[in-house]
């Protein structure tokens, strides 16, 4: 397994979440790697995913394929 450092990450969560704090973030602007991380544990573990890895979800949430 890979460490990435997430010190220079600029986490943002989807503006429509409001304040439940039910919550992912999400930071894009590492180089090379997506990190996301629980809003109630900022300090806790983030899931790292590479920009393809990334795209693939984003694309699979958007047509439904994880829909449950």
């Amino acid at each position: 397994m890979v460490e990435v450092n997430l010190d220079q990450a600029e986490w943002r969560k989807a503006t429509a979440s409001g304040d439940t704090g039910q919550c992912v973030e999400v930071a894009t602007n590492l180089p090379n790697v997506v990190a996301v991380r629980d809003s109630k544990n900022p300090t806790g573990p983030a899931l790292v995913f590479t920009h393809d890895e990334w795209k693939a979800f984003l694309h699979g949430a958007t047509n439904g394929e994880f829909n449950v």
